[in-house]
């Protein structure tokens, strides 16, 4: 009886450990990845655990490039991960990348951003000319962090032409169309009068916003240019800014400010009065893309080199290329200490530390303007530099390379 007993345990003990193995095993395989063309989806795992694509049940190595021309982003496929070729129990999205080489850059550039309409940052009680506190945005629904688009039919571009419509109105209501989390509304508000000229809506709006940042890489066939490994947000709302249009533009280093524990430092720098060198077409939470109108004011002193995959990148020694002085691009060195194979949702694709230890006298470590400065590894472009840890300017996060390519084109 105690021999039965001991053999049903046993048996339990060994069923929830393998159950607990291919649990393991399936929360393990990411839910996206990304190749390069050609590379071959390399995931382990145990018996009875296989993949498989709804084409040919084999997985893909390459795809058709002849109808993509310039982009990097090829496109995406479906795997299927299947339990003994039975049961579905998990779904991969594979992206494929073109094998691409890009000259990494390190330089500071100045960032200007124009929105797609004008930016509500602010909302405020104001008072008539009757002395009278009103509210006119009251019962409209416009928040901030909502972009007014038109008014009474007129696409709006920036904070003047809104001001122009608004006085125009003498007072009586105008239609207002609007975006909320990327949803089109429309509303009527009625302008409030404060004096004989003008009226006000109670709303602070912005049409622009200007900073600096690294450029990370530059691809000569399609003179594509990528920066910042983050996306520039509205300093009152937060929100990522939706753009219309915005420029790169040549900066001048002023000062540096050294990065101390809970205090990040900064690069400071002036940007008017400078010289145009590309357009930026989007600016997005994995960074700034756009096309260089003047490479002769990029330096592209680096060679070119291949865009590693992220299975390319390994633990230990890397180098940065960064501005600290002005038109003097040098080389650091760092540590990666964590890579998140998994990670295609947000910037923070590899844990890295500063180690050069001329780069750490001067700035502490990863400082505000260093973003986007490009992480070679093994001669490859492995990705750029994006967010610091507060608490440790040492350390910091990084983008990998292929999910910067798939951005671009996304």
């Amino acid at each position: 009886m105690k021999t039965r007993k001991f053999l049903i345990i046993a048996f339990i003990l060994c069923f929830l450990i393998v159950l607990y193995s291919y649990i393991c095993s399936i929360d393990s395989i990411p839910k996206n990845t990304i190749l390069f063309e050609g590379e071959e989806l390399k995931i382990k795992t145990i018996f009875g655990i296989s993949l498989k694509t709804n084409e040919d049940n084999s997985i893909l190595t390459s795809v058709n490039t002849e109808k993509h021309n310039n982009n990097y982003y090829l496109g995406t496929k479906n795997v299927k991960v299947k339990l003994f070729d039975l049961f579905t129990v998990k779904d991969i999205n594979v992206s494929y990348v073109k094998r691409t080489k890009v000259i990494p850059v390190g330089q500071i550039g100045g960032l200007k951003l124009y929105t797609n309409g004008v930016l509500v940052v602010g909302i405020t009680e104001i008072k008539g000319k009757d002395n009278k506190t009103y509210k006119p945005y009251e019962n409209s629904g416009i928040k901030e962090g909502d972009i007014i688009t038109e008014v009474e039919g007129k696409k709006i571009k920036n904070t003047k032409e809104l001001i122009k419509l608004v006085n125009n109105s003498k007072g009586e209501k105008i239609k207002i169309k609007y975006v909320k989390n990327n949803k089109e509304f429309e509303c009527k508000i009625k302008p409030t009068k404060i004096n004989n000229k003008e009226y006000k809506l109670g709303l602070w709006v912005r049409d622009s916003a200007a900073g600096i940042g690294t450029i990370s890489f530059y691809e000569p066939e399609t003179k594509k240019i990528a920066a910042l490994g983050h996306g520039i947000s509205d300093i009152d709302t937060g929100e990522l800014i939706n753009i219309s249009n915005g420029e790169f533009i040549t900066t001048k280093i002023v000062s540096i400010i050294k990065g101390k524990k809970g205090k990040p430092g900064k690069i400071q720098g002036i940007i008017n009065n400078q010289k145009n060198i590309g357009q930026i077409i989007k600016n997005t939470n994995l960074g700034i893309y756009g096309i260089v109108n003047n490479n002769n004011l990029l330096s592209l002193k680096s060679k070119k080199l291949d865009v590693a995959s992220r299975n390319e990148i390994k633990l230990g020694n890397a180098k940065i290329l960064c501005t600290l002085n002005n038109n003097q691009i040098n080389e650091y060195d760092i540590e990666i200490e964590k890579i998140f194979l998994n990670n295609d949702y947000d910037n923070k694709s590899m844990l890295i530390k500063v180690t050069d230890k001329e780069l750490l006298n001067k700035t502490g470590g990863i400082i505000q303007g260093m973003s986007g400065a490009p992480i070679i590894q093994n001669n490859k472009f492995i990705g750029s530099i994006t967010n610091v840890l507060v608490n440790d300017p040492t350390r910091g996060y990084g983008l990998f390379g292929d999910l910067m390519l798939k951005e671009m084109d996304n």
